[in-house]
């Protein structure tokens, strides 16, 4: 009997330190989803799996983000070695369009009272917040893909795959108490701590969470992340392809000036960079291209600006397009485009035009230089010759019309080593 009772006792204490010593990882996700969202969540899972926590819980408040990350979180989740749980907070928060497929994808979805989920169609949002006219084949394919990717999704966490696809089809959205009532999401928290007790003695992952009296680890973004999230953005990436474009027309048009040129190499190694993870349209470069082509050929060409003209409209259209392609936090604004297209226009009729027309004036150096200068006349000039001081040096003059010392006189030509002067008109 006694050694009945001890063993109990032990199991009640071996249970209580346990129950003392979980642990559950916290990250919060505010903002669109994007590389450095996926980067963050990856590195988040490993560390709570290293630290045996008994889960990984993501806040998450997002409009959505883009389509490539998104299936890498997607992923990383399906191969995560602790449970994962999307929760949709705080009040006033929403998982649209990338956060649907990363919430359902969760091994618990939770969400706070107040919040909403959905709207998840794939047809992109133009810069004004209209719907782009996307080629209706192509719009099909998207659909049919996303449609059928939140299916998969739901179906695998046993979760309403027919609201699931409604989200993508028909754009449709819910409320958090709607989306418990039909499947959609596994529980609704208050805040945190509820949602742990909630989650307490739930199976997820494979494994009975402990978490009623768990202690709450949050892991913060590093360096990395922090600069990657803020870096890979259209907004930056937009910003250095006009530092490629002014750097390398600016050391065309100034050859020799040499900070011109190094500025717009490291900037285009870096919009290299940056077109391989963001998702660039190939229409709007080649406008973009066109447009400075225009602009330069227009320095050389007497079309009186037309080009200058056209090359602004392209200019402005490949900018608009450039991100058309992105998600919904990975549009580039008009704030940024109109100022940019402005900017341009004037970089290349003012400052470019004059740097490279002067590449063609004739070379002018030495005694060439000071035709054109006035000066005083030494002493009286006339056609059989007279003295002016120019340079630091005394130089025979000569005029047709007759100058008096001390008059001022323009340089009008050189012959040998005397002047042809003329009296300067007040």
């Amino acid at each position: 009997m006694q050694r009945w009772l001890f063993i109990a006792l032990a199991g009640l204490l071996l249970g209580a330190a346990r129950t003392q010593a979980a642990q559950v990882g916290l990250i919060k996700i505010n903002g669109a989803i994007g590389p450095a969202t996926a980067s963050y969540i990856s590195r988040a899972l490993d560390t709570a799996a290293a630290q045996n926590d008994e889960c990984l819980v993501i806040q998450l408040d997002t409009p959505g983000g883009l389509l490539e990350s998104t299936k890498e979180i997607v992923q990383t989740f399906y191969a995560a070695k602790v449970p994962t749980v999307v929760y949709v907070s705080p009040s006033g928060a929403s998982a649209g369009s990338a956060g649907v497929f990363i919430t359902l994808a969760a091994d618990v979805a939770a969400m706070a009272p107040n919040t909403s989920i959905g709207a998840a169609h794939p047809v992109e949002i133009g810069t004004t917040g209209s719907e782009e006219k996307t080629d209706d084949v192509m719009k099909q394919k998207l659909e049919n893909y996303a449609s059928s990717f939140i299916e998969t999704i739901a179906d695998k966490r046993h979760r309403n795959v027919e609201w699931a696809k409604s989200a993508v089809v028909e754009s449709k959205a819910t409320t958090a108490e709607k989306a418990l009532d039909t499947g959609v999401i596994d529980l609704i928290a208050v805040d945190v701590p509820d949602l742990l007790k909630q989650l307490d003695g739930r199976e997820a992952g494979g494994k009975t969470l402990h978490t009623a009296n768990a202690r709450i680890l949050e892991i913060p973004m590093n360096t990395w992340e922090r600069f990657a999230q803020l870096f890979l953005r259209p907004e930056v990436m937009f910003l250095l392809m006009l530092v490629v474009i002014y750097g390398f027309i600016g050391e065309l048009s100034h050859p020799g000036a040499i900070l011109p040129g190094v500025a717009g190499a490291i900037a285009l190694l870096l919009v290299l960079y940056m077109s391989s993870i963001l998702p660039v349209s190939v229409t709007g470069i080649v406008l973009m291209g066109l447009a400075i082509t225009l602009f330069v050929v227009d320095v050389f060409a007497p079309t009186h600006g037309v080009l200058t003209v056209g090359g602004i409209v392209a200019f402005f259209l490949g900018a608009m397009m450039l991100f058309s392609q992105a998600g919904p936090g990975f549009k580039l604004s008009p704030a940024y485009i109109v100022p940019a297209t402005l900017v341009t226009a004037a970089f290349f009729t003012f400052v470019v035009g004059k740097g490279i027309r002067a590449q063609f004036n004739p070379v002018r150096a030495g005694s060439e230089t000071m035709i054109g200068r006035t000066v005083n006349a030494l002493s009286r000039i006339d056609a059989q010759g007279g003295r002016v001081f120019i340079e630091g040096e005394n130089w025979n003059a000569v005029s047709e019309t007759p100058v008096e010392a001390g008059q001022p006189v323009e340089i009008a030509g050189i012959e040998g080593l005397t002047l042809k002067v003329k009296p300067k008109q007040p």
